[in-house]
Parts: C-alpha cells; structure tokens; sequence
C-alpha cells in the first residue's frame, strides 16, 4: 500500500493551496456574515479561474469535462479544499453534485446525459438528493414512505422529504422512492429524476439548522412531494436499484467527506497553533503556548489528526484496488473516527481562541455549527459503530484463538 504522491499531484495540490489561501480564505469573513446568493457572482469568477487553470472537477473523467483523479488522489484535493467552506464549490466538487455526478455517469442514459450530467458537471446547473426523510431513520435507506407509482407513461410520486441539500436553487433531484412494494426489501425502491419546477414538486423550507437557515448550496431544504409526475424515463438506472445505487453513491462520498473533514481539521490545527503563541497570558509576556494543558492539546490532535488520515487514504486504496465490499468495515470505521477527530479539533481550537472563537471573525464558529452534522448524516455514529462491531465479532464465530 503505496501512498507516495506522483510529481504532478504536488504540483496540483500546491497550485490549489495557493489559490485556496490567496482567492478563497480573504472571502471567509464576507461568508460568514451574508446570505451566500449575494457573494454568487464573485465566486462565479473565482469558478472561471478555476477551469481556465484545469483544476475543475477534479473527481469528474477528463471525457465529462473534469480531471479525472482517482479516489485517492481526489481525497487529496477535497482535504486541501476543505480548508475553508468555498473550496469545493469553486472546484466543482461539491455536495450532493459530485454524488449526483457520480450515479449519473454510471446509470444514466443518453438523454439523461445531454440535459442533466453535463450542465452539472459544467456547473452551469445544480441538482440536490432527496433519500432521508422527516419520520424515518436517514442511516437506513431501506426504510421509506415515499412512494413511485406508474401510472402509464409517468410515475406519480408522493412523499415528504428533508435534508435535500441545496435543493434552494437546484434544476432537479435524484428522489428515492418505493416503486416495486412487494418486491424484497432491498429491491423496493429506484432513483428518479424530478425536475424542481414540477408541479407538486415543492420546496416547503430552508431548515434552519444552528440558528441559521442557509440558501443556495449552503441549504438543507425540506420538500413535499404531492401528486408530482414525471415520465418513466426520468427512472436512473434499473427499477428497483435505488438501495444499491445509494450505496455506490455513498461509499466514495464518505471519503471525499473523510477528507474534507481533514482539511478542517488541519486549518483549525494551525489556528490554534497559531492563537496559541501569539495570545499573552502574563505580564512577563508568556503565551498560551507555555501552558502544558495546551501542549497536550496540540500532541493530541497532531496525533488524532494523522491517525486519522492515514485511515481515510487505506479506506480510499481499498476501494479503489479492492472494491466498495472489502473495505465496508474501513469506511464505516473513518466515517465515525474522522467526524470525532474533527470535532475535537475544532472545538479545542475555539477553545484557545476564547471570546474570539466564539464570533465570526474566525471560521471557527461556521465549522463548528455547520460541522457538528456530520456525526449523523450519511450515518449516525452509532449506527456505523455497531455495523463494524457486529462484523467484527461474526468473523471471530467458530474460531479458536489462542
């Protein structure tokens, strides 16, 4: 297992560095205190600098218009771009888009390609995914009340939807729901393409989620969909495949999320680091640095962030060399591991900062309410815990261990 970057990885992680910390970092504060949809036609610039760079879409095959990196090499990317809130978007990366890209080169037919999987990948449209829903378990795709039911040439979809991220603004959405009732558990269910200007396609909301409500890709819509009817060949791929589907989707997903979390983890690592000798604490001019308790802090998340990393990029190999079935147990393992190791980081670093941490004046304050999420979706931690708990100890039945 070999994780030496080639010669033209570093140049391109060093290119997104800089560009990260020149062209995005200087627009965090404007970020943090205005609605994102005033600050959409800098970023649209910021976006053409990108592509004129060929740094566009880097998880997207060179022949849909993106760069073509693999898993790892992705992963390496989204963990520089995670460094602050606008790097994917500018990249064309992004949540759900990039997963929506994905399903779509693998299952999408040929019209289906021409009107939504190559203006997405272009980033001239967005699109969002409707799986979880208000009064069922998002951690368990299998359990749905949405429902698909054909009615000639149109299936007629009726159910009630939430955390459909960025469906503000989306042009549709890849909606999960029950075609096939009395099939098994497993086959029940498809992926359907749903325009948002359907009729009985509507978004009821922005959740507010941490006292803020968000907009555009910043935005976890909730959506009713009442009597709405779209054509049989909106379906994605074969009838009763939307479980598998899910899951192809969301393997990959928790590596580009693994690593995204990194690159928070890193900027919150240096600016406590940073806080930590720059802040006097004494009138003999000592630092937060001399303090032993802020020493272990940084010890600790040095090693937890590495540790960390060193899992999500085996996680990656594996699916990558292996496929999404061997590695199973890693994903699950990095999924609840990574979002901790964040979590940590993030909330010792605000810590250091004191008051300071606490205001916008930092992104601090954005990545830990806007973070704290990411223990429960794609998953809760408990849930993949006893997954790999309950996989673990079957391979152990049986076997005699001296």
């Amino acid at each position: 297992m070999d994780f030496e970057i080639s010669d033209k990885m570093k140049a391109i992680l060093e290119l997104i560095d800089e560009f990260v910390e020149k062209e995005l970092i200087p627009l965090e504060q404007e970020f943090a205190r205005n609605d994102i949809k005033a600050m959409l036609p800098i970023l649209e610039e910021k976006r053409k600098m990108v592509k004129k760079m060929e740094l566009w879409a880097p998880q997207v095959p060179k022949e849909y218009g993106g760069m073509g990196l693999d898993l790892v090499e992705h992963g390496l990317v989204s963990e520089s771009l995670g460094r602050t809130p606008l790097g994917h978007y500018v990249f064309g990366c992004q949540a759900p888009d990039a997963g929506n890209i994905e399903i779509l080169i693998k299952y999408a037919n040929d019209e289906q390609r021409e009107k939504y999987l190559l203006p997405l990948v272009r980033g001239e449209i967005r699109s969002c995914f409707s799986m979880t829903e208000v009064d069922l378990p998002g951690s368990n795709p299998v359990l749905l009340d949405t429902t698909a039911v054909k009615d000639g040439d149109y299936y007629v979809i009726n159910g009630h939807k939430w955390y459909s991220t960025a469906a503000d603004g989306s042009k549709f959405s890849i909606v999960m729901a029950v075609t096939n009732p009395e099939a098994p558990t497993y086959l029940r269910a498809s992926m359907i393409i749903v325009p948002t200007d359907t009729p009985g396609f509507n978004l009821v909301r922005n959740i507010p989620v941490m006292g803020h409500e968000g907009s555009d890709y910043f935005s976890h819509g909730e959506i009713l969909l009442q009597n709405c009817r779209v054509p049989v060949t909106n379906l994605l791929g074969p009838e009763g495949q939307g479980f598998v589907i899910a899951q192809e989707r969301l393997g990959p997903g928790r590596i580009h999320h693994c690593m995204r979390w990194l690159g928070i983890c890193k900027r919150a690592f240096d600016l406590m680091c940073a806080r930590a000798n720059k802040r006097i604490i004494s009138p003999d001019g000592k630092t937060l640095a001399t303090r032993q308790i802020i020493q272990e802090w940084v010890a600790e998340c040095a090693a937890e962030i590495q540790a960390a990393r060193l899992m999500t990029l085996q996680a990656a190999w594996k699916i990558e060399h292996l496929g999404q079935k061997e590695a199973r147990i890693d994903v699950s393992l990095i999924k609840f591991y990574v979002a901790n190791v964040m979590q940590k980081v993030i909330d010792r670093a605000l810590q250091v900062h004191g008051g300071l941490g606490m205001t916008d004046d930092t992104i601090l304050a954005f990545f830990y309410r806007h973070e704290r999420a990411a223990r429960i979706y794609d998953g809760a931690d408990e849930v993949h815990k006893s997954v790999v708990a309950k996989r673990i100890l079957s391979s152990y039945e049986g076997r005699e261990v001296r």
